[in-house]
């Protein structure tokens, strides 16, 4: 590991060329006096991300992908040539604030029990983005493949889930924070590894949390620093019975990794409802309809 960088930003493209610039010029105007290096994982974007990246910024280190590997296997990539003190997971539909990275840098600095750090997120029009949440329970996932948080999101597992009630005007301890945003210290990763590669998305952020907390690392939240994001727009469109199989191959996965056979196989009765659900939730919903995370 090079000691002179103090942070690897680590970013997942795939069909992202709405996004990516403002998101590495952001990054850009950021920098401060910190050695930042910058990795793009390009997912086979058939739109002009890769060219964008290439010609307009060309300092970025660019891994064009043949094929789409998905969110945990890209991040590897970049982590693997990464040698900064900190590790960034970030999305390309974010923007980051003049001094996030200085803040965060020295925020973790000063406190070495923390792993991993989320921060304050906020929507393009400035509206607070819900960032925080528990770890997943059996209860809760049944209810979401059911639908019913569409509902019924005030149901005590789905409240608990959501973290409904948490303060984000208050740094705290979490159970997980979003992916957009996931300051990784080098001990931790070191320690806990690499994103696991059988998720393809969704619920490897989570997984990863809850790998870091189980080897005694402190996950934390902080509104001590910010970034804008542009929630739902760093993956591909597709149906929305397309995006269930992928959302439950994940979530399945997940709860039989943490939470052993017999919750995996009570799951798996819900499974086909969900499938339906979304099946018909398709016929009323557009095909540019984006992947919702969940």
């Amino acid at each position: 590991m090079k000691e002179d960088v103090d942070l690897s930003i680590c970013i997942v493209t795939w069909n992202s060329e709405n996004d990516i610039a403002e998101c590495l010029s952001s990054i850009e105007h950021a920098k401060k006096n910190l050695n930042i290096e910058v990795f793009v994982a390009d997912n086979a974007s058939s739109d002009n991300t890769a060219k964008i990246v290439s010609t307009s910024f060309p300092e970025i280190i660019l891994i064009q992908n043949s094929k789409n590997y998905g969110f945990a296997k890209a991040n590897n990539q970049a982590i693997r040539r990464s040698s900064g003190r900190y590790v960034l997971l970030l999305n390309p539909d974010t923007r980051v604030r003049k001094c996030t990275f200085k803040d965060a840098i020295d925020y973790m600095e000063v406190r070495s029990k923390i792993g991993i750090v989320g921060c304050a997120i906020s929507n393009l029009d400035g509206s607070r983005q819900y960032s925080v949440r528990k770890f997943p329970s059996l209860t809760s996932q049944i209810l979401i493949l059911c639908k019913l948080h569409n509902f019924f999101p005030s149901l005590p597992p789905l409240k608990k889930y959501f973290a409904l009630d948490f303060d984000y005007a208050k740094e705290q301890s979490v159970d997980q924070v979003m992916g957009a945003f996931m300051l990784i210290r080098r001990k931790c990763l070191e320690q806990v590894g690499l994103l696991d590669e059988k998720f393809w998305i969704w619920f490897e952020d989570v997984d990863y949390c809850k790998r870091a907390i189980n080897l005694n690392w402190k996950v934390m939240y902080t509104p001590k620093f910010e970034i804008a994001h542009n929630q739902s727009q760093s993956f591909a469109k597709l149906w929305a019975v397309q995006e269930q199989r992928v959302f439950n191959k994940s979530l399945l996965y997940y709860i039989r990794k943490h939470r052993g056979n017999l919750s995996y196989r009570v799951l798996l009765i819900f499974v086909p409802i969900s499938i339906i659900l979304s099946t018909i939730v398709g016929i009323f919903e557009p095909k540019t309809s984006k992947i919702k995370v969940q």
